[in-house]
């Protein structure tokens, strides 16, 4: 189904892209900084505090090491994008591999690889993943480990503001709902079905952080695994594999061929 007459991964890739761009302006309200920071940090870097890209804070210069790492990364999804990918019979197994491919590729990768040129050359932006697999806690993964510009700007303009009015816990769930439907836009809509699933499993999420800490005893990495990665089958729920990435992934490949024979 499509909505806006382009093909369902098109549309989910405009739709994710305005959404980041009105938000990379919203986080530049009160930033300080010259005009020529503030226009890298919309056009050429993924993170969402301004604040830091801008600013003149002192920040370590990065190893030559990381960034091989960054580059050892983007070539592993890359490799289960072109190589692993086309081999795989299962539709299902055939896409989230394809999903893999490309955070690997995007998040783990290139993203890393901007934050070391940046760091580089002496802006504060730091890496936006940092080890997500070592996180210890649901409230740890979201907070400090997994795409920290979507904790940035959520901190800012949701945690924060619903924090004064309705208390830190209430507004924790109303944070993880709000991402939800956030989530619902990005996914569900250019699929043309499984609404409710990516809301269901932030509410989820929101649900598990609160108890983890009100019984102490779940807050562990098994009862993480269990809160993050069972439920992400709904999530990136099957109408989204098998309408918008898998003729994305198709798309890419021909897109790949048609290039090679120029």
């Amino acid at each position: 189904m499509s909505w806006f007459g382009y093909p369902p991964w098109a549309e989910m890739w405009g739709i994710a892209a305005t959404i980041f761009l009105l938000c990379k302006l919203a986080t530049l309200s009160g930033a300080q900084g010259s005009w020529w920071s503030k226009f890298w940090y919309v056009v050429a870097w993924p993170g969402m505090h301004a604040e830091a890209f801008c600013g003149e804070t002192k920040i370590a210069t990065p190893t030559f090491g990381e960034l091989c790492f960054a580059i050892l990364k983007a070539t592993f999804g890359l490799v289960l994008l072109f190589l692993m990918v086309p081999w795989i019979g299962s539709p299902l197994l055939r896409g989230w591999t394809g999903m893999v491919g490309v955070i690997f590729t995007l998040h783990f990768g290139l993203f890393h690889g901007l934050s070391w040129f940046w760091r580089k050359i002496g802006y504060n932006a730091r890496p936006l993943m940092d080890w997500p697999i070592l996180a210890t806690s649901i409230a740890d993964f979201w907070g400090r480990r997994w795409n920290t510009a979507f904790r940035d700007l959520t901190h800012r303009f949701l945690f924060r503001p619903l924090a004064v009015r309705m208390g830190a816990r209430l507004a924790l769930a109303v944070g993880f709902l709000i991402s939800g439907l956030v989530h619902e836009v990005v996914i569900s809509i250019p699929a043309g079905g499984g609404f409710g699933l990516p809301t269901a499993y932030f509410v989820l999420q929101g649900a598990g952080l609160l108890l983890e800490r009100s019984i102490p005893v779940l807050k562990s990495r098994w009862f993480t695994i269990l809160v993050l990665l069972l439920p992400a089958y709904g999530l990136f729920h099957p109408p989204f594999v098998l309408n918008v990435i898998i003729p994305f992934l198709n798309w890419l490949h021909a897109l790949t061929l048609t290039i090679g024979t120029w």
